[in-house]
């Protein structure tokens, strides 16, 4: 699979996991997965080097985040990482990829995919992601999708459309997050499924798409293109003053959901966003009153609690929790949070309140 090349999305400044993830530190970047010391991205990374050859695994991440990012992937070339110059969400990052894959082999074919979520049947995702890039090989942009567990409100889903194969289709469309009577409704027509955020094409099929989608883009990518073919020094120039003027759009709404030619392969594998700290209570080990806790943790009348200790101290204190229900308690080196987990959702409340309050060195 010498053709076939990773893009790894790691721009993301993960706040819904504050106080552990922070702008140079995010989520990714975090061991937070249960029954793993590995960062996220590190496991991504993993995973996928089982499949394709690793000088063509890719990270696209900012440049703040570019030294710890590398420091966290020891094993990937220097030229593999892409940092952007500025925030300008996933289609300007993804078209760039593509472009550089589509220069390094007119015939690449990618799978991009997010730095911070969680698998645990990875062979299952593996026979998952070749099947996706066979379609993606016929020049259909091509997606996963997960076959739902519950009526869940937090992520988009895709209807889908008439079958390719056994486990291949077309996608009648894209659907935005539902509410809770919509999510149920879905689960019980058994024809829609969780979008992952994971995308797989050919690149000229992709840098097509932005042509015709996105003209302003591709006309961006194209400077980027030519400066790169001109020598190191005249590419980075470029990409700092023609990067930052690129329109801010997701490739979903820019390109996907404008393109006809799309195909899901439905698939089941332990996946989780990883979205908040509930998700991790939720995959975790826990005892026989649904807590999930450190060892150092003491517990009275409590239950279906989350405790994580996560910093780069030699020592863990005693937590004890006495008759509390339902709490995240997050501790790292500076900082302690509190929440009930039914509020996770709202932790970034408290990364908006210390930036109006100046408080930049707890971001």
């Amino acid at each position: 699979m010498s053709n076939v090349y990773a893009v790894i999305l790691a721009g993301g400044s993960g706040t819904r996991f504050w106080p552990a993830s922070r702008r140079h530190r995010p989520k990714q970047l975090l061991p937070i997965a249960p029954g793993s010391g590995d960062s996220l991205i590190a496991s991504t990374s993993r995973r996928l080097s089982g499949l394709i050859p690793v000088e063509n695994i890719l990270v696209a991440t900012g440049a703040d985040l570019l030294a710890a990012t590398r420091a966290a992937l020891p094993n990937l070339a220097e030229e593999n990482f892409l940092a952007e110059p500025a925030p300008r969400n996933t289609a300007p990052c993804i078209g760039w990829a593509a472009s550089i894959a589509a220069t390094r082999d007119p015939n690449a074919v990618l799978a991009v995919v997010p730095s911070d979520h969680h698998i645990t049947d990875e062979v299952e995702f593996a026979s998952l992601v070749s099947e996706a890039l066979q379609c993606a090989e016929s020049g259909s942009i091509t997606t996963i999708g997960i076959e739902p567990s519950r009526p869940e409100t937090g992520y988009g889903y895709i209807e889908v459309g008439s079958p390719i194969g056994d486990r291949s289709s077309r996608v009648a469309r894209f659907v935005e997050k539902p509410n809770k009577s919509q999510a149920e409704e879905y689960l019980l027509k058994g024809n829609y499924l969780w979008n992952s955020g994971m995308f797989f094409f050919r690149a000229d099929a992709m840098l097509d798409a932005i042509r015709r989608h996105l003209p302003e883009l591709h006309a961006g990518l194209e400077k980027m293109r030519v400066a790169a073919a001109a020598g190191r020094a005249q590419s980075e120039t470029c990409l700092a003053e023609v990067f930052p003027r690129l329109p801010s759009i997701s490739i979903d709404y820019g390109v996907i959901e404008k393109e006809s030619n799309l195909s899901v392969v439905r698939g089941s594998f332990g996946w989780s966003d990883l979205g908040s700290w509930p998700s991790v209570w939720e995959l975790s080990a826990q005892d026989q009153d649904g807590n999930a806790v450190t060892e150092s943790t003491l517990l009275v009348d409590s239950h279906r609690n989350l405790v994580q200790v996560i910093g780069r101290g030699q020592r863990e204190r005693l937590i004890a929790l006495v008759g509390v229900d339902d709490l995240c308690v997050i501790e790292t080196d500076d900082a302690v949070l509190i929440v009930p987990r039914e509020r996770a959702q709202d932790v970034r409340a408290v990364v908006d309140k210390l930036k109006s309050q100046g408080k930049t060195d707890l971001l």
